[in-house]
């Protein structure tokens, strides 16, 4: 009897380990047939509907009535997660409703968006910078970490390395 309930425990946390960013039933809800090329093209074409896109956070700034991202887009992963690529397809704005804090929701970080297409807005009222993306938030994944280079970091410090001298023998 123990040991079933120790395996379907362990089980269902093995599979939400593994599970998509975004919901089921948001996910269920998205078309995700649309490519970012698609919705840069003609935003218009796609007003209203769902999509999923994900990114590197560039810059995050609080509004009245909520919080507006500035998001480099990435292709994702099987899991949704951004992928560790300098390919980009431009970046694109997430409107959130809530209020963000611009420390947590930082530049660096990886997002994913479950978003509601609203069309696009042009950053700076100028001819020659392309308009952006906008959606509007349904379901928002904040990825944890600095951000998706830190694997060329060590995350701890060794405290007998001394950055000043000569690579040894070592590997410093």
């Amino acid at each position: 009897m123990h040991l079933s309930l120790v395996l379907t425990v362990g089980l269902s946390l093995v599979l939400q380990g593994c599970s998509y960013a975004i919901s089921p039933a948001m996910t269920a809800q998205a078309d995700r047939s649309v490519t970012f090329d698609k919705l840069t093209a003609d935003p218009a074409l796609f007003v209203g509907k769902t999509v999923i896109l994900g990114g590197i956070i560039a810059g995050t700034k609080n509004l009245k009535k909520g919080s507006l991202i500035e998001v480099v887009q990435k292709e994702l992963d099987y899991w949704g997660k951004p992928q560790r690529t300098d390919r980009t397809g431009g970046r694109f704005l997430i409107l959130h409703p809530a209020y963000l804090d611009a420390m947590i929701y930082a530049p660096g970080k990886a997002v994913t968006v479950a978003g509601e297409v609203m069309g696009e807005e042009q950053k700076i009222r100028d001819a020659t910078v392309p308009s952006y993306l906008i959606l509007k938030t349904r379901e928002l994944k904040l990825w944890p970490g600095q951000s998706p280079t830190a694997w060329d970091r060590p995350e701890w410090l060794d405290p007998l390395y001394d950055p000043n001298t000569k690579p040894g023998r070592y590997g410093y």
